[in-house]
């Protein structure tokens, strides 16, 4: 029987999540609240469009000659993948026929259960997204705590699984001092991150946000700026840290 799942979109020709030109497939569904998210319209998991594994296959399988000459492959974004368990670990074990490079771009808000230890074996890098290290902070913007996406990051790391680090520089809430030591001291903390992303906060989302809620709630922060990234990379390189500022926006 085909497993089916529920996908926001997809983007072929993707260069900034992950390695080489990537296929690049956006979940729909997200236990995330978060004020700053730029597409407000990927968190109900009965939006989206409705689609099977084998449908998504076969539209990678085109692109498979551009990722192989760019040391490329897929990145399984969303939302929130690991909502469908399901619909993730079929999707990933017929992309493993190919040999296809995968790579899992997630908010790390993860129970760990029998079926993630699974998906972990299919998976060749890990783009972790930790918005905050206070508990509070991340509550306030996320809508959840934040001790289940570092226990999520401790346990890839003892896998030895690669993993990105991705920050949203948010003017004013974001970017402190004292928030930029907690998370440079818990970066150094893990053994197997290969890099860290900062990525500049952006109000792009503003007219899907007014659309579904009426409303956007970080109205009064300015996005961020090419300084503002400058700064938080040099506060990061304190320690130690070898930090990438994108261009892409978050």
């Amino acid at each position: 029987m085909s497993i089916k799942g529920r996908i926001h979109s997809v983007e072929t020709f993707g260069t900034v999540d992950g390695p080489g030109i990537r296929y690049i497939v956006f979940f729909q569904g997200c236990p995330l609240k978060c004020k700053f998210c730029h597409n407000r319209d990927t968190w109900n998991l009965q939006g989206g469009k409705e689609t099977t594994v084998e449908a998504v296959v076969e539209d990678i399988k085109k692109y498979i000659p551009f990722m192989n000459a760019s040391g490329g492959g897929v990145t399984i974004s969303g939302g929130e993948p690991t909502l469908q368990m399901e619909f993730l670990l079929s999707l990933l074990k017929e992309l493993k026929k190919y040999d296809i490079h995968v790579a899992l771009d997630t908010s790390g808000f993860i129970k760990l259960q029998p079926e993630l230890e699974e998906i972990l074996k299919y998976i060749d890098l890990v783009l972790l997204d930790i918005k905050h290290m206070s508990p509070k902070k991340h509550k306030d913007l996320t809508g959840v705590a934040n001790d289940r996406i570092l226990s999520f990051a401790k346990y890839i790391d003892a896998k030895g699984i690669d993993i990105w680090i991705r920050h949203v520089v948010i003017p004013t809430l974001t970017n402190g001092i004292e928030d930029i030591e907690l998370m440079a001291q818990f970066i150094l903390s893990l053994n197997s991150v290969k890099k860290v992303e900062l990525l500049p906060y952006h109000s792009m989302g503003k007219f899907k946000w007014k659309t579904i809620e009426g409303f956007y709630p970080l109205e009064n922060i300015p996005d961020a700026t090419e300084g503002d990234l400058l700064k938080a990379k040099h506060s990061f390189a304190q320690y130690g840290l070898n930090i990438s500022s994108e261009s892409k926006l978050a």
